[in-house]
């Protein structure tokens, strides 16, 4: 479960406007270990679920082994990225020790994506409904509110 909500500013993170309800997701998600990037649009007709992390956030290693088990519930109809937000030395370790999850682990390189998505703290969740519009942001939460997550990522799964 999810320990105490944190909110840490993420290093090097300007503020910038998050991207409000119901507007169009931005759509790269970084890159994987591999140089692969990884873009919303990729997985239109899929829920999208976003997971700003860092190795040193206790709640944020907690939740990507659940979030990994949704995404296998949901099967096909959902993605989770769980996007780095640390230095590349950093994500390079944490990507390798994650590598036995089945979540698609990508690097915010030069911080663009936690500017485009408005992340000014972790954990920051966004989810992305099948449509590629945002549903949801969720930041700082507890795991006493991941029921409440999972109820609303369960509900973009049944948007058309």
């Amino acid at each position: 479960m999810l320990a105490a909500a944190l909110a840490v500013t993420a290093a090097g993170s300007a503020p910038a406007r998050a991207q409000g309800l119901g507007e169009i997701a931005p759509d790269v998600l970084g890159a994987t270990l591999d140089g692969t990037e990884v873009q919303v649009s990729r997985h239109r007709g899929q829920v999208v679920v976003l997971s700003f992390w860092a190795a040193w956030c206790a709640p944020c290693r907690l939740e990507l082994p659940q979030l990994e088990a949704l995404q296998r519930a949901a099967g096909d109809r959902m993605r989770v990225v769980a996007i780095n937000i640390e230095g590349r030395p950093e994500f390079k370790r944490a990507a390798r020790a994650l590598s036995e999850l089945q979540l698609t682990v990508t690097h915010d390189y030069n911080k663009a994506i936690q500017r485009a998505y408005g992340v000014t703290s972790i954990p920051h969740l966004v989810v992305v409904g099948r449509d590629g519009r945002v549903r949801k942001v969720l930041k700082g939460y507890s795991e006493k509110q991941l029921d409440a997550i999972l109820a609303q990522v369960n509900a973009a799964l049944q948007e058309p």
